[in-house]
């Protein structure tokens, strides 16, 4: 992935200047080095956190009640915006850092503890890996546990079809 730039360094040895090479560095979510600049967004790194978070095993959702409510609506209409991906998600992205809140909504039997744990290894490292930024907090909100059969009620609930 591109952030890399090369500086010299003398070299002892052989009397000569050897290339290593140097991580960019991060400055308001973009990466400088000395053939240019790459900006991130706040909805890119959103996005890959949101995606991070649901591949781990026991999230079965994003979002609080009424955000959750109304996206679960809004997906559901024609010409209807993909916004579930950052549903649940808020990151502030700073010079070389990003902070992140989630709300989640768990599997029933899950560990919180453990899933949390999971969710932080699996959010830092994409960020890390795609991005270049440092994660220094992940906060995580568990809103909602998710029984088993719950979903079996919710389609029974309409009243049209």
């Amino acid at each position: 992935m591109g952030g890399h730039f090369m500086t010299t360094q003398p070299n002892e040895k052989a009397g000569k200047e050897q290339a290593t090479a140097q991580p960019g560095t991060a400055r308001g979510g973009e990466l400088v080095g000395e053939q240019g600049r790459t900006s991130i967004a706040d909805t890119v790194v959103a996005k890959i956190v949101g995606v991070a978070t649901r591949d781990v095993p026991g999230v079965y959702a994003m979002g609080a009640g009424l955000a959750r409510t109304f996206g679960a609506v809004r997906e559901r209409l024609p010409g209807g915006t993909d916004q579930s991906i950052t549903q649940g998600v808020s990151v502030e992205v700073g010079e070389r850092q990003a902070a992140v809140d989630l709300d989640v909504i768990v599997d029933y039997g899950v560990s919180i503890p453990d899933l949390a744990a999971g969710i932080r290894r699996n959010v830092i490292s994409a960020v890390e890996k795609m991005c270049g930024l440092e994660v220094t907090e992940i906060n995580v909100t568990v809103g909602d546990i998710h029984l088993p059969g719950e979903e079996a009620e919710e389609q029974s609930e309409s009243r049209v079809q």
